[in-house]
């Protein structure tokens, strides 16, 4: 008797993760749905009236989540993380906010809390499986002659959410499932409806927090001042936890032209403006690398993307020693912001990637 493969899916209570598994369970999977509590309302008050992956809205999303899990006929659990996603997200945005930099919430919470922390907790409660299981637009396969699980774009690119996975170690990977990688949105929310999901008509979570997140560093953040380039004083700033590089609105400054965010000196607690090609550069440096495809011991071709909605661009990747790369792009790019993640491509195939620690001219 043929035993059925275990996999958990993580259920957001979203359309992807439960179309995913629906998937699964069609292909003869023994599917378990998880849902993880990670808002903590003594932490972030939230706002209910907009949708976060953080925020008071979760006890809905959870809902839904058992709804589903109930249509498909599957056990379903709620696992509690707060204490994790508070140690493995919320302080690290806080680090990072306040020394100057802009993370991304979302590689941190797969990395270490969704693809980790989950099944570690599942297993001790006593939840066995074989595989994990996302609604991420993605895929794996195993390259028999790198003999390496290789993490691919997504079919519907303009939904491809490998930017978000480059981080993922070759466990993680060699385990994970993603049953939607080869769908497009279009087919995804067509067997949510086929299916009696109730879902089609719920909105995608935009933010990473339902609500301001200034709560994580307001005690904390000083003001200080809006330099030029120059050192000259533009202006007064109300902390640099709330600018990015490339911001315009919200400086509270004008000139003569528009400006922007062009730099964030944590050392000096200034914010740096200037003119939109004053934030232009062709060199970044990276840190805290993840090689998926393989791990280049001289520069490689590559094309670079520099935050999710960017245009990847042609770059030489330049090892630097264990842990840092240099990334000299063709062409200059605009506001290269240091915490974010830079990922490595080959056509479809994510190479590998790391944060941002600074660009140059």
């Amino acid at each position: 008797m043929k035993v059925m493969k275990r996999v958990l899916v993580a259920m957001s209570g979203g359309v992807d993760s439960s179309v995913a598994a629906a998937l699964l369970n069609e292909q003869g999977y023994a599917v378990i749905g998880a849902t993880m509590r990670i808002w903590d309302g003594d932490v972030c008050p939230g706002e209910a009236t907009r949708r976060g992956c953080y925020g008071p809205g979760e006890e809905s999303d959870i809902e839904d989540a058992r709804r589903v899990a109930r249509i498909l006929g599957v056990p379903f659990h709620v696992l509690d993380l707060k204490g994790e996603y508070r140690s493995q997200v919320l302080d690290y945005l806080c680090r990072e906010y306040l020394s100057g930099r802009t993370p991304n919430p979302c590689v941190r919470c797969n990395r270490w809390v969704k693809f980790d922390a989950l099944g570690k907790r599942a297993r001790d409660s006593g939840i066995g499986f074989d595989y994990f299981a996302t609604g991420h637009y993605a895929r794996v396969e195993y390259d028999e002659r790198r003999q390496r699980h290789l993490l691919k774009k997504a079919r519907d690119l303009r939904k491809d959410q490998s930017y978000f996975l480059f981080s993922l170690s070759q466990d993680q990977l060699g385990c994970s499932l993603f049953p939607v990688g080869n769908c497009t949105k279009e087919e995804v929310r067509k067997m949510a409806h086929h299916l009696g999901l109730g879902l089609n008509g719920k909105p995608e979570s935009q933010d990473f927090i339902a609500g301001d997140y200034s709560f994580l560093v307001k005690s904390t953040a000083q003001s200080g001042p809006i330099l030029d380039k120059d050192g000259n004083v533009l202006g007064q700033h109300d902390g640099i936890p709330f600018y990015t590089i490339g911001q315009r609105r919200g400086l509270g400054i004008s000139g003569r032209e528009p400006l922007y965010v062009t730099d964030i000196d944590a050392k000096r607690n200034a914010v740096i403006a200037g003119r939109k090609d004053q934030l232009y550069r062709d060199e970044l440096t990276a840190s805290e690398l993840n090689w998926i495809a393989e791990k280049p011991s001289r520069p490689i071709g590559a094309r670079a993307r520099i935050r999710y909605r960017h245009r990847e661009a042609e770059a030489t990747v330049v090892p630097l020693d264990e842990d840092r790369v240099s990334v000299k792009f063709k062409e200059p790019q605009m506001a290269i912001t240091p915490g974010q993640a830079v990922v490595f491509y080959d056509d479809e195939v994510v190479i590998g990637g790391g944060t941002i620690e600074s660009a140059q001219r």
